[in-house]
């Protein structure tokens, strides 16, 4: 489904990926760890196109989507879900929900519904500011918003950051059950160990912009398997 080769990225004259490769297929869940300045976020990002590609390819779904802009790459199934939410708090729950079904070109009650059938929670907030929401509530809301838009596969920054543990729970569960009903498929960046492990089929590290290893599930259990990641959460 998606593949990324010798992927070079960065900031400027700052570069932060480095030849990274990967590959991820359809209905897979992948996690990715690693220290904070590692090229987590810069991946994603790069990987949704709001950070320029200097060298090496993506493609996605069989089509080279290397130099398509951001919202192409959306309409062509990749949704994503930044660190720190991105919600639009001013905005209410169903007008965040609606804003997001306008922009990906469908009929936002329709779209809003559906959504929210599989988001319980978020029914009794409809018409709250998404800035009123607790954190737990906010990442809820800022994945339902991805999945109005129908995407194939989520790329997911941070999600628990902030969040008390019953929602991240909750999320867990949440993204199972997405699993199942959408065959969805998940890039998953995170620093929580037990979080990537409950959700992930296996987890690449990240150092220095490039994976350097890939661990089946079980073996982040071991301190050693996962060296001097060992000042991660777990």
């Amino acid at each position: 489904m998606l593949e990324v080769n010798s992927l070079c990225s960065g900031y400027g004259s700052i570069p932060v990926l480095n030849n990274l490769s990967l590959s991820v297929s359809a209905g897979e869940f992948v996690g990715i760890l690693g220290h904070n300045g590692m090229g987590k976020t810069t991946l994603l990002k790069t990987l949704i196109g709001t950070l320029p590609v200097t060298s090496g390819s993506i493609s996605f779904l069989g089509q080279d989507i290397t130099r398509s802009a951001s919202h192409r790459r959306a309409r062509t199934g990749m949704g994503y879900v930044p660190q720190g939410r991105g919600i639009f708090p001013g905005l209410t729950v169903r007008e965040n929900l609606e804003f997001a079904a306008a922009a990906a070109g469908k009929k936002g009650v329709a779209c809003v519904e559906d959504v929210i059938e599989e988001f319980p929670r978020l029914r009794a907030y409809l018409d709250r500011p998404g800035g009123a929401l607790s954190g737990g509530e906010q990442q809820l809301l800022a994945l339902a918003r991805s999945l109005v838009q129908n995407p194939k596969i989520v790329l997911l920054d941070e999600p628990t950051e902030g969040i008390q543990p019953s929602i991240i729970e909750e999320i867990i569960d949440q993204l199972k059950i997405l699993r199942q009903s959408r065959g969805l498929t998940i890039v998953l960046v995170e620093q929580n160990v037990d979080f990537i492990r409950a959700l992930s089929d296996r987890v690449l590290l990240i150092q220095k912009g490039t994976i350097s290893a890939q661990l089946a599930t079980d073996q982040l259990t071991d301190a050693i398997a996962i060296g001097d990641f060992a000042g991660i959460d777990h």
